[in-house]
């Protein structure tokens, strides 16, 4: 299975970057996630529970990111093993590009199964994946930019003074002051 997509992100390519790279970012973002350790530059160990048509498992796997440039590129690639659910290993290859004052995500990612889910047949799997796909990275979005300015009611921008609010950042910009 292959999928492509873009996405414009309301955050600088440094902030998109340093959030991928941050495993607190990270379990937030992949749908189903128990637990990850690790670093971007030895790997990640990750438990993932998902449910995929009538199957449900918890894989274990083991996540890298490799052909980084910092702030433009890198490869995710990951396979995990769900017991006799069988397995499932993929990757997507990210791009970031500065437009204007936020960046143009773009990604490719490339799927496959074994066992149990295999057996489902390609039509729920690309269902499937193309929806988590889209879930991870809509998620990822959300943690690093401010929701738009015509998104808020105007009143909702004056705070009790009648003068100008900060605009809201997401949760990862908050953290890190970006």
């Amino acid at each position: 299975m292959e999928l492509k997509d873009t996405r414009a992100i309301a955050a600088l390519p440094e902030a998109v970057w340093a959030a991928i790279l941050d495993p607190e970012v990270l379990k937030a973002c992949i749908p189903g996630c128990e637990s990850i350790t690790g670093t971007p530059e030895d790997g990640f160990e990750a438990v993932v529970v998902q449910k995929v048509g009538p199957v449900k498992a918890r894989f274990t796997g083991v996540v890298t990111l490799s052909d980084m440039v910092p702030g433009q590129s890198l490869t995710i690639s990951g396979e995990g093993k769900g017991g006799p659910a069988g397995f499932a290993k993929g990757g997507a290859r990210v791009r970031l590009e500065p437009d204007g004052e936020g960046t143009t995500l773009s990604y490719e990612v490339q799927a496959a199964v074994g066992g149990k889910l295999a057996q489902l047949g390609s039509r729920i799997i690309d269902g499937f994946a193309r929806k988590l796909a889209d879930e991870f990275f809509a998620r990822l979005q959300g943690a690093v930019e401010a929701p738009d300015e015509d998104d808020q009611p105007e009143e909702a921008a004056l705070d009790a003074s009648g003068e100008g609010k900060e605009k809201k950042k997401g949760w990862f910009r908050r953290m890190t002051g970006a």
